[in-house]
C-alpha cells in the first residue's frame, strides 16, 4: 500500500461523502456530479486493488492480517458500485443520501485498512 495514496483516497471518499449528503438533504436527485464522486472513489478502489496485489510482490507486506485487509478492499470495493446501481434504479433524494453514507462508510474501511498495513501487528 502507497501512504500518499490512502491520504487522496481518504480524502476523496470523504469529499464524496458529504456532497452526496449535503445534495440529497437538499433534495437533489442523483445526477452527474453525484454520480461521478462516487464514481471516482470506485476507480480510486479499483487502483488500490492493482497495488495490493503488486505491494507484497514488491517487498512491501502488511503489517496486519492480508485476508483481513483484501475482505475490507473486496467490500469497499463492492459499496459503490452497489449504490450507483441502486441510484440509477431509485431516482430518488434518498438514493443520494445512500450514496453519501456509502462514501463516508468507504472512508472508515480505507482508514482501516491503512492501519491493518502500516500499524496492526500480526
Amino acid at each position: 500500500m502507497i501512504h500518499w495514496l490512502l491520504d487522496v483516497e481518504l480524502a476523496t471518499a470523504l469529499a464524496a461523502g458529504l456532497l452526496c449528503l449535503i445534495a440529497g438533504f437538499l433534495g437533489r436527485t442523483p445526477n452527474d456530479l453525484v454520480m461521478g464522486a462516487i464514481a471516482l472513489v470506485a476507480l480510486e478502489l479499483i487502483v488500490q486493488v492493482v497495488v495490493a496485489i503488486v505491494a507484497p510482490l514488491a517487498g512491501n507486506p502488511p503489517s496486519g492480517s492480508l485476508l483481513e485487509y483484501w475482505m475490507y478492499l473486496v467490500g469497499a470495493l463492492l459499496l459503490p458500485l452497489i449504490g450507483m446501481g441502486w441510484a440509477l434504479i431509485d431516482r430518488s433524494r434518498w438514493s443520494v443520501v445512500v450514496l453519501g453514507a456509502i462514501g463516508l462508510a468507504v472512508a472508515v474501511m480505507l482508514y482501516r485498512m491503512g492501519i491493518i498495513w502500516f500499524v496492526q501487528g500480526a
